[in-house]
């Protein structure tokens, strides 16, 4: 990963990263006001050697001093020591338990010994440091005055006392705050950072560029209002959602495609706004003065006429069954030269209907017909219903949701077309944050409304669709004209 994605993940996470700082912040204030305080006592314990009086007696003496500083020191914690002090201060510990107060050490070439003792009495703790130190000196002295003799080569005297102390060595609140200050937030950046390394969804186009080489050719905003307001290029022509499927349509128009004008709108899963898609761009497509044909291909579960507010109970399916004639159920909408063409009945097997040679021939009919061609399919991953229309069409236009769709699924849905060698003309990312660290692309400013004309009255649902008051007269002219080529194409006799 790059700096920028760092950056992007800490900008993503800085919620976790504050309450990991706050949970640390607080776990350790609840340390150090949940301890019980400890005093610390020191003792110092000078060895001196009692060998002789000359210079050279006295240096020997002192060589053998230093000598036995380390065993001394480790005598401190031993039952030898540490027994006598219990029973002059009548402890309810015993030699193994005070052993574990006691900290004895002396510093590098010096004859000193230093005994602390930590106890949460500070008096108690003074009073044991200084009898450790008594105790220490007697029973070097009775270990080690050699045999026949009364007096021992080694004297130990207490050079300083201990006093009882009013400053807690134990918890350091500063020390611990200041701790939970620097580990909360490196166990939060830690989160965030193994979140977006374990994180499979798409979210920016760059993970999409490292799946496949195909262009992304539109990015519709998130609208929190997506499910009240679908058609929004009719229902707020000048909503930044809106002005995304404009660009899509003028991408789209800009594709260089091999041949022909019909596309399949698919995703890899559901609930990525494929249909949404699909009809606003056919909107947008209508409104630059192109001929649309939207149809709804998704005979399991179609969406397109409850959106539009038309009769979808006959359509496609009636159509490829011979059951009804195309330019029957072929739907004007609006005010705008476009068309639909509604599911119609849900058939039992939708992905043998779409694959027949009638659906190849309605599809090169409305091709012929029509400037561009839209048809809403089913997502590719739960059925095959359109990597087998893409046979009939042009290319197909991947909906990919940012945030929702994994790039697992992304990939296997491309490799679900490549397998029967569609074309994928491009990409859409629907669903993105227009806030965060992941928005990108949004931020208008210019102001449509003093570009912009004022918005077409509403439109009416007509008998047949929902058209306005005066449908344009060419379309339905051409329309009523074309009923007999479009159902000699799918049936010539």
């Amino acid at each position: 990963m790059e700096l920028s994605d760092y950056i992007r993940i800490l900008r993503k996470s800085w919620l976790i990263i504050a309450a990991m700082t706050l949970i640390g912040l607080a776990a350790a204030a609840a340390y150090s006001f949940t301890r019980t305080p400890i005093y610390s006592s020191t003792s110092v314990v000078f060895v001196q050697s009692q060998a002789g009086s000359t210079v050279s007696d006295l240096t020997q003496g002192s060589n053998f001093a230093e000598s036995r500083i380390t065993t001394y020191v480790g005598l401190v914690k031993e039952p030898v020591v540490l027994d006598p002090v219990i029973r002059t201060l009548g402890l309810s510990s015993t030699a193994d338990e005070l052993g574990e107060q006691v900290t004895a050490a002396s510093p590098l070439n010096s004859t000193l010994i230093r005994i602390t003792v930590e106890d949460a009495d500070p008096a108690l703790a003074a009073e044991i440091a200084n009898s450790l130190g008594t105790a220490l000196a007697e029973a070097v002295e009775r270990i080690d005055t050699p045999a026949g003799s009364d007096v021992s080569p080694i004297k130990l005297t207490r050079v300083r006392d201990a006093l009882a102390s009013s400053d807690a060595v134990s918890p350091n609140t500063p020390l611990n705050l200041s701790l939970g200050l620097l580990v909360g937030p490196a166990l939060g950046i830690g989160v965030a950072v193994l979140r977006a390394v374990l994180d499979t969804k798409v979210r920016t186009p760059r993970d999409v560029a490292e799946i496949t080489d195909r262009p992304i050719i539109g990015a519709i905003p998130h609208d929190p209002k997506a499910k009240e307001r679908p058609l929004i290029l009719k229902e707020d022509p000048l909503n930044p959602r809106s002005e995304a499927f404009r660009s899509l349509r003028t991408n789209l128009q800009f594709l260089e495609v091999d041949s022909g004008n019909t596309f399949v709108i698919t995703s890899s899963i559901s609930t990525e706004g494929k249909s949404t898609t699909a009809i606003n761009l056919a909107i947008a497509l209508a409104d630059s003065g192109r001929r649309v044909a939207l149809v709804d291909t998704d005979l399991r579960k179609p969406k397109v006429a409850e959106y539009l507010g038309i009769e979808g109970g006959t359509g496609l399916t009636d159509v490829l069954i011979g059951r009804a004639r195309l330019g029957d159920v072929l739907l004007p909408w609006g005010d705008r030269s476009m068309h639909v063409l509604p599911a119609g009945r849900i058939p039992p097997n939708p992905s043998e209907l779409l694959g027949s040679e009638r659906m190849q021939k309605l599809m090169n009919a409305l091709g012929e017909e029509f400037d561009v061609v839209l048809c809403d399919a089913p997502p590719l991953l739960p059925v095959t219903d359109a990597a087998v229309l893409t046979q009939w069409t042009s290319g197909a236009i991947m909906v990919v949701s940012v945030g929702r769709t994994t790039t697992h699924q992304l990939e296997a849905a491309l490799g679900t077309l490549d397998t029967v060698g569609a074309k994928v003309t491009g990409l859409v990312l629907s669903m993105v944050p227009t806030k965060g660290a992941d928005a990108y692309g949004y931020g208008y400013g210019y102001g449509y409304g003093a570009y912009l004309a004022t918005p077409s009255k509403p439109v009416r649902a007509g008998r047949r669709g929902a058209a306005s008051d005066e449908e344009p007269v060419g379309i339905r002219r051409r329309a009523t004209a074309d009923e007999k080529s479009f159902d000699d194409m799918l049936d010539p006799r």
